[in-house]
């Protein structure tokens, strides 16, 4: 399903800051699995680093989850768009378009 578009923007959770949670585990280097509460279990519990940020306890900047409103159908239409004109470039011996 992609392309989903989750509380109002493409992402998992676009509105930025809407934490904290903690950590409950690290997955390689990279990747982090946040224990989410029960309103955020439709979302995918893995994190990449550079979605999160370090809590500097300020309140105003947080979103409670009661205020999101997670809808059960997430679904989304596909639209077909169709290519007018495209532009063909000579890469050394090879046509490239």
């Amino acid at each position: 399903m992609k392309g989903i578009m989750r509380f109002g923007k493409k992402g998992k959770l676009s509105p930025r800051y809407i934490g904290p949670y903690r950590i409950s585990k690290r997955i390689g280097n990279i990747a982090y699995e946040l224990e989410l509460p029960q309103e955020l279990a439709i979302v995918h519990p893995m994190f990449h680093i550079s979605m999160l940020k370090k809590w500097m306890g300020d309140p105003s900047l947080i979103i409670p989850t009661e205020d999101i409103g997670i809808k059960d159908n997430v679904s989304y239409e596909e639209i077909r768009v169709q290519i007018l004109d495209r532009q063909v470039r000579k890469l050394r011996t090879k046509d490239v378009a």
